[in-house]
């Protein structure tokens, strides 16, 4: 699907993002209120070697990041990673990929609306939390309505704030290891608290793992630049720089920050899960004003992840719309080019869930929560796999590779055996196994669906054919 520039074009996306939008949306996308309050989480579960599940949690995203980079390149499209399932693998496997990708982030909102309604009560505790949820999604569902340069412009400027946050973090924290903070911000250090807490491994090397099911989660989002970056005015550039920083990205942002409170708060400090790592390693180092300061980076994260939520679901049942996977109305847009139908779809849905979180029984909210549990895990297998595939068809097709994977196809099928085992072995873990049979009860009716439904454009069977029949 092309994404054409001109202004208006009935049930066509414009291409509005600036290339300062793509970067920073790029970047949007791997700081989450996950990165915030999610690690101490991870820190309490492996102690310092969490750094570890960081690291290998950052790898596989670079990799997974590297190969849908290839594809998007070659063929840059809003459908993005279902798109490219639908033309490498088959329809059924487009359908199915976007749809439950379209459905967590759907319940994305009810869960990042409700913690920015929680924040807000408890500032003022006379508005019940509900209230604040529903009023943050209102807002930001009108932010995506309006046009993309405007969603961009928003998501800019979050995205600066973000930034910010963990740039001042960290250089607050290097600032106490050093030494150079006035007297009374002083703090141990990572030697110190692994001599005093039980070593870099005090959990052994199994809690890794743990850990590393934790991090995972919180990489989630990187992969929608490629999705943004279609609407922009030179994707194929926009998204081979965007895939190329992501290395350099995680360094710095989830590496050097846990490395910062890893080395001031010590891993079985029951503070760091109750408050938070951030704002605990904040207290440690005696900076006022700590829990207001976090509250604050952790509403614009959280306001940030809204945003994005609302633009991805709704880009992707566009998407699924526009090859005949959702229904019609779904692809129609605006003069400013903006699918307001998908955006109000998703955002409804979204809203819904917020309400079913107050009004129903709590496990059944539980349980929408756990269909979407290893959902971002079968997206990279999806990824992996469709490039494995679309990279044979590419070469038979001639066409030019410029982003390329590195040693295809062996780390290809590295990421796709090790994303298999990390579900086997959720699969096993008891604490792990409900997500896990939940998400894969929910992909096999979404493929049985796949199989049920047809296509209602008479052309859109035969449009990938030459790819199909290639693989």
């Amino acid at each position: 699907m092309s994404i054409p520039s001109a202004k208006g074009a009935s049930g066509e996306l414009v291409q509005g993002f600036k290339p300062r939008h793509v970067t920073m949306l790029s970047i949007a996308g791997i700081i989450g209120a996950g990165l915030f309050v999610g690690s101490g989480h991870a820190i309490a579960a492996a102690g310092p070697a969490a750094i570890l599940a960081y690291a290998l949690s950052g790898l596989l995203v670079v990799l997974v990041m590297r190969m849908l980079g290839e594809m998007a390149v070659a063929r840059p499209d809003t459908g993005s990673f279902s798109a490219y399932a639908d033309q490498a693998i088959g329809r059924w496997a487009g359908f199915t990929i976007g749809w439950l990708y379209w459905w967590f982030w759907v319940l994305v909102i009810p869960i990042e609306a409700i913690a920015a309604g929680v924040i807000f009560n408890s500032w003022f505790p006379q508005v019940q939390t509900w209230v604040f949820a529903l009023v943050m999604t209102l807002l930001l569902t009108v932010t995506n309505l309006f046009s993309v340069a405007k969603y961009g412009e928003f998501e800019f400027w979050f995205a600066m704030l973000k930034v910010g946050a963990i740039v001042l973090f960290i250089s607050l924290g290097a600032a106490a290891l050093l030494g150079v903070l006035p007297a009374g911000h002083e703090v141990s250090g990572l030697g110190s608290l692994m001599r005093e807490h039980g070593g870099f491994l005090p959990n052994g090397s199994g809690a890794i793992f743990t850990a590393l099911i934790t991090t995972l989660f919180s990489f989630i989002g990187t992969e929608a630049v490629t999705i943004a970056a279609a609407e922009s005015s030179d994707p194929r550039r926009n998204i081979a720089k965007a895939t190329r920083a992501v290395i350099w990205r995680i360094s710095v942002f989830y590496l050097l920050s846990i490395l910062v409170i890893i080395s001031v708060v010590p891993w079985d400090d029951p503070m760091l899960t109750a408050q938070g790592s951030y704002q605990r390693a904040l207290e440690l180092m005696n900076v006022p004003h700590a829990k207001l300061m976090m509250d604050v980076v952790v509403l614009v994260a959280v306001a940030s992840c809204l945003n994005s939520s609302i633009y991805i679901a709704s880009r992707m049942i566009y998407s699924l719309s526009r090859r005949n996977d959702a229904p019609a109305f779904i692809q129609r847009t605006s003069a400013a080019g903006v699918p307001r139908a998908a955006v109000i779809a998703s955002t409804l849905i979204g809203m819904l869930t917020t309400v079913l979180n107050f009004i129903a029984p709590a496990r059944v909210f539980d349980f929408l929560l756990a269909s979407s549990g290893s959902i971002a895990l079968l997206v990279y297998l999806a990824i992996a796999v469709s490039q494995l595939r679309m990279r044979a068809n590419l070469q038979r097709s001639n066409q030019e590779i410029a982003c390329r994977m590195w040693l295809f196809p062996w780390l290809t099928w590295a990421v796709i055996a090790f994303i298999t085992s990390v579900l086997v072995v959720m699969f096993i873990l008891p604490e792990h196994r409900v997500e896990v049979s939940s998400t894969l009860g929910l992909t096999v009716a979404t493929v049985l669906l796949s199989f049920t439904t047809r296509r209602q454009d008479a052309h859109a069977g035969s449009r990938f054919e030459p790819l199909r029949s290639a693989g």
